[in-house]
């Protein structure tokens, strides 16, 4: 039932083909065994879940819930084949096109594709700040990692994401601080019988899906075997202070063009704010020009207009 998607249909070849790979590996008629499984006529129809939809009015902690809810009704793969292939180093519009591929084809997820969905579902969420939360713990002998999206609203804190713990993934948005967070999923480690080992924290990620900046995942590394007990939460802190005082700098989420080092290079951006030429009403054909005006325009012909 892994090789057709949640309609009964199969996937897109991409994906298809991946999972093939994997089948012909482990089984000697892999394929026929796949296409058996994909022509067949009587599995049962396993219902898809649907894409969370809000009101304006739907208060921000119900639509996190909503969506932790379709993130769990999609399931935790354990296939052992990765789905969708994840590059973190792709900038957010890529991985947003990546997310959507996700709602369509509503196949298990593991816990760096459910950061990604969770992304794309609380992109409309602008007073929601969401952050990359990794973490690295050790258990018998071995390590393990996982991570998952913090979120911040109101000065509250909370979780998304999957897990095969119910412990290690939603958190709702009601720990007044993100040291009494991390200290959270830190006790829920301790009850699985794991170890703390490594907490890597981003920033906050843009809400616009067409921004071509990279998500960072990783702005502060915080080696617990290096740190005192309060030495971690001074660390934490600290990150969260680093978070309110990048949001307050700017008056909303990054422009796709706004952060592109060719444009702050560019000799034409003069003192002319950036917003207002990436407005949809200052966007002409090359043909056409502007109306004179009392002020000095500025010379537009070495800008380049990304759409």
């Amino acid at each position: 039932p892994f090789f057709v998607n949640r309609g009964g249909l199969p996937v897109d070849e991409p994906t298809w083909e991946r999972m093939w790979r994997h089948v012909g590996r482990i089984h000697p008629e892999g394929e026929r065994v796949a296409q058996r499984i994909r022509g067949a006529a009587d599995l049962p129809k396993i219902p898809i879940p649907s894409v969370p939809a809000f009101q304006p009015s739907t208060p921000i902690p119900e639509r996190l819930e909503a969506v932790q809810r379709y993130i769990r009704e999609l399931q935790y793969n354990h296939t052992g084949t990765q789905f969708f292939e994840i590059k973190k180093s792709r900038p957010l519009t890529g991985l947003m096109d990546l997310a959507k591929e996700m709602t369509k084809e509503a196949l298990p997820i593991k816990c760096l594709e459910a950061v990604i969905l969770g992304i794309y579902l609380t992109n409309n969420m602008t007073t929601l700040d969401r952050f990359p939360i990794s973490f690295k713990t050790h258990f018998s002998g071995n390590y393990f990692r996982h991570i998952v999206l913090g979120v911040n609203f109101g000065g509250r804190y909370g979780a998304l994401g999957i897990s095969r713990r119910e412990e290690l993934m939603y958190k709702a948005p009601v720990f007044r601080t993100l040291s009494e967070l991390i200290f959270d999923f830190e006790e829920a480690y301790r009850r699985c019988w794991h170890t703390l080992k490594k907490v890597k924290l981003g920033h906050c990620v843009s809400h616009d899906p067409h921004s071509v900046e990279q998500i960072e995942w990783k702005h502060s590394i915080l080696d617990l075997d290096k740190l005192t007990r309060e030495d971690f939460r001074k660390e934490l802190e600290r990150h969260a202070r680093d978070m309110r005082l990048k949001i307050g700098k700017g008056a909303g989420p990054p422009s796709p063009t706004k952060d592109r080092k060719k444009d702050v290079s560019s000799p034409q951006r003069g003192q002319a704010s950036p917003h207002r030429r990436n407005s949809r009403g200052d966007r002409r054909p090359s043909g056409e020009k502007k109306p004179a005006d009392s002020k000095a325009m500025p010379d537009l012909n070495g800008y380049q207009i990304r759409v």
